[in-house]
């Protein structure tokens, strides 16, 4: 095998968020990591290879972002996902947060409303609360094992307040890949009423192949009102080297957001993120191929493990990133005693599902973008946890 991600990579004493941060974030060092939404695997080659040269230079200055840097990225999209985008709309930001906290700032004033759609990656919770504006949720609706938008919840909340709709494509944390219909009927209602969709578009390129991603602003009806956030850090593990795409066809639009970029002064841009992101996008396809199959069959593994082994335990199935949402609701846990049990008990660190929002509570999030040994050690972990409180449970005369 070319690439070989069943390689452990000891990221301990790495100054690793997802590692060296889980006493701060857990209380605790005592846990298998399986939460924040970075790889366990190396770069591509192609990458490291990139930014060892670039390293040995020796100077690390400002640094542009030439016509190689953003050729490979419309390359890139054209190729992957049919839509052909031009150099002139593409601003490169320090990371998709940001550049959504920009468009914040750019586009709407304190005390305007941005509808949410819980349960959803949990620092736009924070972004829009902290720049002042109101959050609207439009929760997803949960039914057969499948998340889908409650069109008619968010038509009932749309007033003349309501100036911006963050989209999650693909969905964090459920998994989610909208299909063409879905991003239609979306768009349509917020063409209808004058609503910015901001569309996180980060895990475009975790897919599994039955199914396609479509960036909504490809969809031509909603080009004008739609601004999409992309990046390399989720496809080929980069998202230390801060750099990310802003794509904006609207003229009027992209000339407020770049306006914003530059006064904020995060412009400039990252020497390592410029040459990882355009080594990344020139040569890491076969890379991306090979670990979206090792994703798959990590996917398979979980599910298979989870349903012989775990049967309390219910996986919403992703069709996209590498994150999956397990369902622990049968447990009768609340949120406090659900993130005891996988700490203290378990000894596995997830991303707790009422994070995410309404809707997410009873829930936990893993990530399985990690050797197979580690996901089979963290899922194990879980099994012996649960075995002992079921007996727990049995002793004490419950059912």
């Amino acid at each position: 095998m070319k690439y070989n991600f069943d390689e452990y990579v000891e990221r301990r004493n790495t100054k690793s968020v997802k590692w060296d941060g889980m006493k701060e974030v857990f209380g605790t060092e005592d846990a298998l990591s399986m939460w924040v939404a970075d790889m366990d695997f190396l770069s591509p080659p192609e990458v490291v290879n990139a930014l060892i040269e670039r390293a040995k230079h020796g100077v690390y200055g400002y640094t542009l972002k030439d016509e190689g840097f953003y050729n490979s990225f419309i390359n890139w999209i054209k190729k992957r996902h049919n839509w052909e985008i031009e150099r002139k709309w593409i601003v490169a930001t320090p990371g998709v947060v940001s550049a959504i906290s920009l468009a914040i700032l750019a586009f709407t004033k304190p005390s305007d409303e941005i509808i949410l759609q819980p349960p959803v990656y949990y620092p736009f919770f924070r972004v829009v609360s902290g720049l002042g504006r109101k959050i609207v949720y439009n929760p997803l609706k949960f039914e057969n094992g499948k998340y889908t938008m409650d069109f008619d919840d968010l038509e009932r909340k749309i007033n003349g307040k309501t100036k911006m709709l963050i989209l999650c494509s693909p969905q964090n944390p459920t998994g989610r890949v909208w299909t063409e219909e879905e991003l239609s009927k979306l768009g349509n209602i917020c063409k209808r009423n004058d609503i910015l969709i901001a569309s996180d578009e980060i895990h475009a390129d975790i897919v599994y192949k039955e199914y396609k991603h479509t960036p909504i602003a490809s969809l031509s009806d909603f080009a004008n009102n739609t601004i999409t956030f992309m990046a390399p850090s989720k496809t080929f593990n980069v998202a230390g080297l801060n750099t990310a795409m802003t794509i904006i066809q609207n003229e009027e639009l992209l000339k407020s957001f770049s306006m914003m970029l530059e006064n904020m002064g995060l412009g400039i841009g990252n020497v390592f993120g410029i040459t990882a992101s355009q080594a990344a996008y020139e040569n890491g396809e076969e890379w991306l191929e090979a670990l979206l199959d090792y994703l798959k069959e990590n996917l398979e593994f979980l599910k298979l493990f989870v349903a012989e082994r775990m049967p309390q335990v219910k996986i919403v199935e992703p069709e996209g990133t590498y994150l999956v949402w397990l369902d622990f609701r049968s447990l009768n846990m609340s949120d406090e005693e659900l993130r005891t049990f996988m700490l203290e008990k378990a000894k596995v660190a997830l991303d707790d599902g009422y994070i995410f929002g309404p809707g997410g509570s009873g829930f936990q999030r893993i990530n399985i973008a990690t050797p197979r040994k580690l996901l089979k050690e963290g899922l194990e972990r879980m099994e012996k946890a649960l075995n002992s409180l079921l007996s727990e449970k049995a002793g004490d005369g419950e059912s």
